[in-house]
């Protein structure tokens, strides 16, 4: 089961990447009053929505992954800066912890890749 699950996203990575992308984009931009009442660290929500984004690219490592995570890098740094404009709060704490996710889904994708090519 989990071998078909890593196939699946093997072979599904771009399409994966693109809706988590577009998933990270519309919560990030959409306008709040207030911070949501989600239970944990907001900062984990960051390192999770951010490892999600990177762990097919690191499970594909395809020859412009480099380039997409420095993409991903400046387009978080992007969506804080411009995210007060949009009724909602900027903090660099949130650009450490995306970096940090996307360094984190990046590893965890590699690693896969090399267990699931020994399995």
């Amino acid at each position: 089961m989990l071998r078909k699950i890593i196939i699946f996203f093997y072979e599904n990575w771009k399409i994966y990447t693109v809706l988590i992308f577009l998933t990270i984009t519309f919560l990030s931009l959409y306008p709040l009053k207030e911070q949501p009442n989600i239970p944990g660290s907001d900062k984990i929500h960051h390192l999770i929505a951010y490892s999600a984004l990177t762990v097919g690219i690191g499970l594909r490592k395809p020859s412009n992954y480099f380039l997409l995570i420095i993409f991903f890098s400046f387009y978080s740094g992007f969506i804080e800066i411009i995210q007060p404009y949009l009724n909602r709060f900027r903090e660099i704490e949130d650009f450490i912890f995306n970096n940090l996710g996307i360094l984190i889904g990046l590893t965890l994708g590699i690693i896969t890749n090399k267990l699931f090519n020994k399995i």
